[in-house]
C-alpha cells in the first residue's frame, strides 16, 4: 500500500515540477500575456535576458542571453522528461540542481527573500524528494 500511495506521490510530483518550469518557460515567450498584464513576470525574452543578466552580473549581456538558453533549454528538457516518467531519478536530480542554481543566484543578485518569494527553494524540494522515489505512477520507467 505505501509503495503505491508513494508512486501516486511521485506521479503528482512529476507533473506539478514540469508544469512549473514550463509555465516559467512559456512566461518568458509571451504566452501568459502582454506586458503590464496581471501575473506576468517577463513578458518577452528580452525582459527574460534583463533579468537573466541582473542573476548573474559578471556576464556580458551576450553571455547573458547564452545562460538564459540554456536554463531554457533544461528546463523545456527536464518537463518533457519529468512527464514522460523518463529517467526520473536523474531528471528530479538534475531539476534541484538548477533550481539550487537559481535560488542561489537570486539571492545573491536580487535579495535572500526572492527564492522564497518565487517558491524556488520548494520546487528544489520537491525535486530532491522525487529523485528518491524508486517507482512512479505512469512512467515511462516502469517500462525498462
Amino acid at each position: 500500500m505505501k509503495s503505491i500511495t508513494t508512486a501516486k506521490a511521485g506521479l503528482i510530483l512529476r507533473i506539478v515540477l514540469g508544469i512549473t518550469m514550463l509555465s516559467a518557460v512559456a512566461d518568458r515567450f509571451g504566452l501568459w500575456g502582454a506586458p503590464g498584464s496581471a501575473g506576468v513576470a517577463w513578458e518577452n525574452w528580452e525582459n527574460f535576458v534583463i533579468y537573466t543578466h541582473t542573476l548573474n552580473p559578471f556576464a556580458s549581456k551576450p553571455a547573458a542571453e547564452i545562460l538564459g538558453g540554456i536554463a531554457t533549454f533544461f528546463e523545456i528538457l527536464f518537463s518533457l522528461l519529468l512527464f514522460a516518467g523518463f529517467r526520473t531519478r536523474i531528471t528530479a536530480f538534475g531539476t534541484a540542481c538548477l533550481m539550487l542554481i537559481f535560488a542561489v543566484s537570486m539571492a545573491i543578485s536580487v535579495s535572500i527573500k526572492a527564492p522564497f518569494d518565487y517558491s524556488v527553494l520548494t520546487s528544489a524540494a520537491a525535486a530532491l524528494l522525487l529523485s528518491t522515489i524508486d517507482r512512479t505512477c505512469f512512467a515511462v520507467d516502469n517500462k525498462i
